[in-house]
Formats: C-alpha cells, sequence, structure tokens
C-alpha cells in the first residue's frame, strides 16, 4: 500500500512481519538458530570428545616430546627427575630420619621409589590441570572443541611419562630381589583407576584453575602436604602406631595412599596384604568413579565459559 504525503512524496507502508512479537527465543528456535559456543548435552559432549580423541592423543604426545626439547638430555629427564626425587627423600628420610624402620632395606628402597614415581603421576596430572585452560587460551579461544580435551590429554601426558619410568622402576625392583611375577599384572587395573582419578582431580583444577590464576602459585604447597601425608617416604602404619588408630586410616584411605600400595604391593615381594588397609581395591573403583565422574561433570557445566572475560 501508498499514499502521498502533504509535500507529494510517495510513502510506502512495510505490510506487518509474520515474526513481529516473537521473542528472541521463539525467533531463535523458529529459524533452527543456537548460541555460539554454547555447551552441548552431556551425552553429545562424550560424543564430541570421542570424535576428537585423535587430537588429545597426538596433543598430549606433542606435549610430552616437547617437554623436554631445549634440555641436552632430551627425553631422559622423563625417568631422572622422579629418579633424583627419589635419591633425595632416600638421602634425607631413608639415611638421617630412619623413616623406613620396620622394614627390610630389599623393601624400603623399592617401596621409596614406587612412592615417588606413583605420586607424581597424580600431582604432575593435578598441576598440569591447574594451567591446562589458562595456559592454552589461544587455542581456545581460535578454534571450536571440546575443552574437556585440554587436561585429558595433560593427563595422558603424565600417564605416558610414568610408563617410561616404570621401565627403570621394573629393573630397580628386581636389583632389590622382587622379580616380575603374575602379581605384577595387577599394575595395569591400579594405573588405570589412577588415571580417571587423576583426571577427574584434573578437570577439577582446571575449572577453578581459569578462573583463579593465583591458584597454580597456591597448588605447590597443597600437594606437598598431600605428599607427605600419603606415606611416600614412610610406612603409615608403621610411623603412626602409636597414634590413634583412626589417624592412621584416614591417612590410608586417602586416594594417593591407596593407589601407591595397591602398585607396591604388584610390585614389591615383601610388601604383603597386610600392609594394605581393608577393602583398598574396592576404594580405588571409589575414588576413581566418583572423582572422575565428579570432575567430568563439574568441568562440562562451566563449557561456554571457557576462553571468555
Amino acid at each position: 500500500m501508498s499514499e502521498t504525503t502533504h509535500d507529494r512524496a510517495v510513502a510506502v507502508s512495510v505490510p506487518p512481519s509474520p515474526d513481529d512479537g516473537l521473542t528472541p527465543a521463539e525467533l531463535a528456535a523458529k529459524y533452527g538458530l543456537s548460541v555460539s559456543g554454547a555447551r552441548p548435552g552431556l551425552a553429545e559432549y562424550v560424543r564430541q570428545l570421542w570424535g576428537r580423541r585423535h587430537f588429545i592423543l597426538t596433543f598430549s604426545r606433542a606435549k610430552l616430546t616437547a617437554q623436554y626439547s631445549q634440555a641436552r638430555l632430551g627425553q631422559l629427564w622423563q625417568v631422572a627427575t622422579p629418579l633424583l626425587n627419589a635419591a633425595v627423600y632416600f638421602a634425607i628420610f631413608g639415611l638421617i630420619l630412619d623413616a623406613g624402620r620396620g622394614m627390610d632395606k630389599q623393601v624400603y628402597v623399592p617401596f621409596l621409589v614406587t612412592g615417588v614415581f606413583v605420586f607424581m603421576f597424580t600431582q604432575t596430572s593435578v598441576m598440569s590441570g591447574v594451567k591446562s585452560i589458562s595456559g592454552n587460551l589461544g587455542l581456545v579461544r581460535a578454534l571450536h572443541f571440546p575443552r574437556a580435551s585440554l587436561p585429558i590429554s595433560l593427563a595422558l601426558q603424565q600417564l605416558q611419562q610414568l610408563l617410561y619410568s616404570m621401565l627403570v622402576l621394573f629393573v630397580i625392583v628386581a636389583v632389590f630381589g622382587s622379580y616380575p611375577s603374575l602379581a605384577w599384572l595387577l599394575i595395569v587395573p591400579a594405573l588405570a583407576l589412577q588415571f580417571m582419578f587423576n583426571t577427574g582431580l584434573a578437570m577439577i583444577m582446571a575449572r577453578l584453575g581459569s578462573r583463579t590464576p593465583d591458584l597454580a602459585q597456591l597448588m605447590p604447597f597443597i600437594m606437598r602436604t598431600w605428599m607427605y601425608a600419603s606415606g611416600v617416604m614412610f610406612s603409615i602404619p608403621i610411623m603412626l602406631r602409636d597414634k590413634p588408630a583412626w589417624i592412621a586410616d584416614v591417612l590410608m584411605y586417602n586416594p594417593a595412599a591407596v593407589y601407591m600400595d595397591l602398585i607396591r604391593f604388584a610390585l614389591i615381594e615383601g610388601y604383603t596384604s597386610d600392609n594394605l588397609p581393608d577393602h583398598v581395591w574396592a576404594a580405588a573403583v571409589l575414588w576413581a568413579v566418583v572423582v572422575g565422574v565428579a570432575g567430568f561433570v563439574f568441568f562440562w557445566k562451566a563449557e561456554e565459559r571457557y576462553g571468555r572475560g
């Protein structure tokens, strides 16, 4: 329709749009629009992660290769670092403080080295998780992919590093009289459960670290306290035999101690089931499932906020 105005110009009236009166949400639904970067449903998120499995594996390998690329010894530091830590702890706790009292030297040295290697797996996974988002903001802002790929790939990187170190650990254990046996196969489920636990914890720390960068400065103190409370350098029941029993129980059922003890039990011939808490495998499964699932869901809930602000 048209009409002539007082200055003889012709004004054209626009017919009403069928979209008039619709809210933005109704318009989006009508035309199949969605929010850019919106969080997908949990099942769809898992499907997207599975679709990025090659990226996750490749990213973890690239990080592992680049970790010591500037050092002269290169990848040898993957093994040298935990070995040097074990040597320092043995000198201080084993020789000076006699933290291995109650255990034969043939048992204590593998006990200590195993504890250091296994705890460092959790420690480095957590520390990597804290910076997995904040340390890769360029990647997060440039590409669209499920952000959980980052903490998962970094936890996988630490697992690969541990597997290299385990070859040296096997030699040390054998030198001190514990030879390969069927019990060593228990390492596989123990490490699988620990990896699930570490990944869940890394995702929790990734979400917290993405909003609180100072957390990366605080975590070394928290991890050091956790290490001393987990029996890395000493046997918890032997060291605390004069203390109330509940203190030893609390420390022995903490997840770091549970996974260390399972691998020590599998590897070391003189480390018997008497050194393990009751229902230790049930505790290992419970920690892995609860922290793994809770960490994944906790991270997923903030998916659309990573890299923004």
